[in-house]
């Protein structure tokens, strides 16, 4: 857990030109686990939805004292140690990678997709050796950043044991993935502990967004997933195709795979880390290709 609070207060008192460097080298740590994406600018990444670098904003030095008051960073740390105990207690000899750096950054307040689409706060898990996460410290975020942590760190455990293709990857895989994640999360925590993400549809919203997610199972290539797990709008504005879908229907979807899954096989979330995607559909009663 890289102590980002300190460098991150470090560079607010950088002069603007000097902060996209600054914010260089705290990122660095995450650059060797991101490669297998190609020559990924990190800072680039980062105005998605991090702190702006190019305008001074008095919100940010106070946001940063109230996250160090709370703890968060301790908190991150305790419920990472939390989840690796459970999977690796689930899973003996279970692969990992050696260390696993985690980053958390300041995000953007005025970012719609950070602060109303995911209540402050979110993370980025699925490559062995690195999680990067994001948050604003709203009410939601303070309590739940250390669940979300644990979240990403599921996604890390399973991609050093499945292979990941970003040509390849399916609808399937990522919507299982998130799904799983989640009911993990709930296996550590409970219920309160989960993310918007997986709450946002019910009833028959959630019905429609089933039917045409496992209609589409099969469909690979990471440039088409977007709107089938974060939803049309999300998709829209990292430009790419909608699909007709809510913001995170394919994490509903895929945890309503997994419950399937959980069900049939008698398995825990955290005993299920590594198995392969056609297993975890198969038993959930999802028809994909063979």
């Amino acid at each position: 857990m890289h102590d980002t609070a300190s460098t991150m207060l470090d560079l607010l008192q950088r002069p603007l030109e000097e902060r996209p460097d600054a914010l260089r080298e705290i990122l660095s740590p995450l650059q060797s686990a991101l490669s297998v994406m190609g020559d990924i600018d990190l800072v680039q990444m980062h105005q998605f939805s991090g702190f702006r670098l190019d305008q001074e904003d008095p919100r940010y030095v106070p946001a940063l004292r109230q996250m160090q008051d709370a703890g968060v960073w301790h908190r991150i740390e305790a419920s990472l140690t939390s989840a690796w105990e459970r999977i690796s207690g689930a899973v003996p000899g279970i692969k990992h990678a050696e260390t696993v750096h985690v980053v958390l950054v300041l995000g953007n307040p005025d970012d719609h997709h950070l602060t109303v689409r995911s209540a402050g706060y979110f993370g980025a898990g699925g490559f062995p050796g690195a999680i990067h996460l994001t948050m604003w410290p709203t009410e939601t975020a303070l309590k739940k950043i250390g669940h979300a942590a644990a979240h990403e760190l599921h996604h890390n455990v399973r991609y050093a044991n499945v292979a990941w293709n970003p040509t390849a990857v399916t609808v399937g895989e990522h919507v299982v993935a998130e799904g799983l994640a989640e009911a993990f999360v709930r296996e550590l925590a409970g219920e309160q502990a989960m993310g918007p993400w997986s709450r946002a549809l019910t009833g028959a919203g959630l019905d429609s967004a089933y039917e045409r997610i496992t209609a589409d199972i099969d469909v690979a290539g990471m440039q088409n997933l977007t709107a089938y797990v974060l939803g049309d709008a999300t998709a829209q504005l990292m430009g790419q195709q909608p699909v007709g879908l809510p913001d995170f229907a394919g994490y509903a979807v895929g945890l309503r795979i997994v419950d399937a899954h959980l069900a049939a096989s008698g398995l825990t979330a955290a005993e299920s880390t590594a198995l392969p995607v056609r297993e975890i559909l198969t038993n959930a009663g999802v028809a994909t290709s063979a």
